[in-house]
Parts: structure tokens; C-alpha cells; sequence
């Protein structure tokens, strides 16, 4: 299992590679929401003032691991380019077709 944290970091950094790797190219895509679906394990240290951690389990595990208990989360992530000065700019990627991509 991983932190949901570090599953939409990781996310932004593949975000990040998409739009370096795309930069000059003719063809373009702009960023819309992205949308996550994920299997979420939730636990609670050190009681009710405790911190609460989300954590992404494996595909094709079962509906329980260990104490843990299981919630599908859904979020949709509106990503924005940002400039140091602050403005906002539209987020452009691009990148190589995998093979049998459509």
C-alpha cells in the first residue's frame, strides 16, 4: 500500500513529464479534470485526536487488510499550470503513442 498523497504526487510528477516531453511538438492536448478512482485503506493512530492516513491498496486485493477497513474514494483533480508571478496559464501535454494506443 501506498499514501493516497504519494499517488497524486506521483501523478503530478507524470503530469509534469508529459508536458516537458510535449513542449515544441505540433500537436498538443489541454488538460482537463482528471478523475481517480481508488481503493483507499484508513487508519487511525493514536486514538480520537489521532492523524488519519489514506492508503491506496493493490489492485485485486480483497475487501479487507488486516484492521484496516476499505472505502473507494472518487476525486477529480482540476490541474493548473501556475507561474511564478501567479498567473495561471492553460496546461498543455503531450507525448509518445505507446504501442497499440489509439
Amino acid at each position: 500500500m501506498i499514501e493516497l498523497a504519494e499517488m497524486i504526487r506521483q501523478l503530478r510528477h507524470e503530469l509534469n513529464a508529459a508536458m516537458a516531453d510535449g513542449a515544441g511538438g505540433p500537436v498538443r492536448f489541454e488538460l482537463g479534470p482528471v478523475e481517480i478512482e481508488a481503493t483507499v485503506a484508513v487508519d487511525r493512530k493514536g486514538g480520537a485526536a489521532g492523524k488519519v492516513r489514506f492508503y491506496v491498496v493493490e489492485a485485486g486485493a480483497d475487501g479487507s487488510t488486516g484492521t484496516l477497513r476499505t472505502h473507494r474514494v472518487s476525486l477529480t483533480l482540476q490541474p493548473r499550470l501556475v507561474a511564478p508571478d501567479g498567473v495561471h496559464h492553460t496546461v498543455l501535454i503531450s507525448g509518445d503513442e505507446a504501442d497499440d494506443e489509439r
